[in-house]
């Protein structure tokens, strides 16, 4: 039975509240009425069930669900919260109970982050014959509309282009007459240095679990005893006091070198001086224009360069309100996409970090272990072995959505369907993010632990993805004869000797099928 008080004599309106909406500014909480209306919350079947997700995402939503369940009580709200012990199937299940219970004349709902709960929303109406409004989530910064109309007409939408409207909308980092501060943009290429020791790493803070949080971690535990995630490591912020502290720290301890080394891997640390909060903003505990605007003032006040800080913005301001527009504007036909046909099964040693190559299995390890890779990770090393290979794209981001705290399919399907496999065709990205060992030496340190060379493309000790690059281009050829980014790799592949060729692709089909057999 979920836990709540009595709500008043008015006829209260039941409010949904859902795991990723956990902000005190949530739209339907504007003209709540303590004592009167019902807020809902749910741990349902539905929700924790739809892929096998980690458990450290588990319990960062679970846990911190129950804590702003209490922060609502502590303002007066009635609130109607089921936990997973209440065995309830979905949602719609119970705000069913809790209309019947309370005698509910209304629901209003925050639109939801993913497609598959907005098209249940829309038919709850019709099954409960009361009204059901479905309010626009004010949380991101562009609405959704606005995308839809800044990208109509697009031949070759960019997020460039778009990140620039967003500084100008919000006047963030922008000089008195309008324009970038510094004359620039963007700094990309001031943030792709190699760590290498070169700075010390700042130690973390670990985060004390309650009692919530424990009670939490033990549910977890007992009910998803075959999912990822390592929870004698868990250490995420679990409310919204805790997620600005850990933002703080960041700010003064990783923002200096965040720009300088966002794009760098290393074997020593799985965090360098990554921020860690897009958990936090993808379930309400954070704000993004906040985060914003406190790394704009930390280079203004002389505690950063203006790479780090707009590299941050950039991802925050940029990128994310840009996936998620591309994820509205496409869906539900863009989940089917897969441009380069890719069907080969996902090896089962995606779930176990066992593939032999070293960046690779420290990738998925940690991805397992933490819930946690950063962009690089994700992209460089995971998504391109994926999309070297072909990987049936389904599967790819099924996994994707399952290992990562942060993933909900708004953000989780862009940037892995799209950014990583290509599997739009170029809608998200201008070319495909292919590449060889070469760029994964460059960028960190993991080739020194690795049996594999990468100055090598064939032999037993060559690294599979300098072969298995060949080969994608030379697969690929015709499709990506008319991007104008392919052209010099198009050009140089085309100039080989026709038996260099064949030996490469000969030995790219042999590490093919020991790594991804078919």
């Amino acid at each position: 039975m979920p836990h709540s008080s009595s709500p008043g004599t008015e006829d209260p309106r039941c409010i949904l509240v859902l795991g990723d909406q956990l902000s005190h500014d949530l739209c339907v909480l504007s003209d709540a009425r303590p004592g009167v209306d019902v807020i809902v919350m749910a741990e349902v079947r539905e929700e924790t069930c739809y892929v096998q997700h980690n458990r450290h995402k588990l319990v960062l939503v679970l846990a911190a669900m129950r804590h702003f369940c209490g922060e609502l009580q502590a303002r007066g709200f009635t609130v109607d919260y089921y936990t997973l012990e209440d065995n309830l199937q979905s949602i719609g299940e119970a705000l069913q109970q809790s209309i019947a219970r309370h005698g509910a004349c209304a629901v209003r709902c925050c639109e939801p982050a993913e497609y598959r709960l907005l098209t249940a929303m829309r038919k709850w109406q019709d099954t409960w014959n009361i009204p059901t409004e479905i309010l626009a989530d004010a949380r991101f910064l562009c609405p959704l509309d606005d995308f839809r109309h800044w990208i109509s007409g697009r031949k070759q939408p960019r997020m460039e282009h778009f990140y620039r409207q967003m500084r100008k909308r919000h006047n963030i980092l922008l000089d008195d007459a309008g324009g970038p501060i510094g004359g620039k943009w963007n700094y990309d290429a001031e943030n792709r240095a190699g760590w290498r020791n070169k700075d010390e790493l700042p130690s973390r803070p670990v985060l004390s679990q309650d009692d919530i949080t424990t009670e939490v971690m033990a549910l977890v535990e007992k009910e998803f005893p075959a999912n990822p995630g390592d929870l004698t490591q868990f250490s995420f912020a679990v409310t919204a006091e805790e997620a600005q502290l850990q933002f703080e720290w960041f700010l003064k301890f990783a923002l200096p070198f965040f720009g300088k080394y966002q794009d760098a891997m290393a074997e020593e640390s799985p965090w360098l001086f990554h921020s860690l909060v897009s958990m936090y903003l993808n379930i309400g505990l954070l704000c993004p224009l906040d985060v914003c605007r406190q790394v704009e003032n930390a280079w203004r006040d002389d505690q950063c360069s203006l790479a780090a800080a707009e590299g941050f913005i950039r991802q925050v301001l940029g990128w994310r309100e840009y996936v998620r527009g591309i994820y509205w504007h496409a869906m539900p036909e863009y989940a089917r996409h897969n441009a380069l046909q890719a069907t080969r099964p996902l090896p089962a040693w995606f779930w176990q970090g066992s593939s032999g190559l070293r960046c690779l299995d420290v990738a998925i390890t940690q991805s397992l272990d933490l819930g946690y890779a950063h962009h690089i990770q994700r992209l460089m090393i995971i998504g391109n072995f994926a999309l070297l290979t072909g990987l049936e794209v389904k599967a790819v981001c099924d996994w994707y959505l399952a290992v990562y705290v942060d993933a909900y399919e708004w953000v989780e399907l862009p940037n892995t369907l799209g950014m990583a496999l290509y599997g739009d065709g170029g809608l998200m990205a201008s070319k495909p993010y292919a590449a060889s060992g070469k760029y994964i030496q460059r960028q960190g340190n993991h080739c020194k632990s690795c049996r594999f060379k990468p100055a090598k493309t064939t032999g037993e000790d060559a690294c599979p993805y300098n072969s298995l690059y060949w080969r994608f281009i030379d697969r690929h050829s015709d499709t990506l004869s008319g991007n104008p980014r392919m052209s010099l790799i198009l050009a140089n592949w085309s100039r080989r000797d026709d038996d260099e060729k064949e030996s490469i692709l000969r030995w790219s089909e042999q590490e093919l099928e020991r790594l991804a057999p078919a």
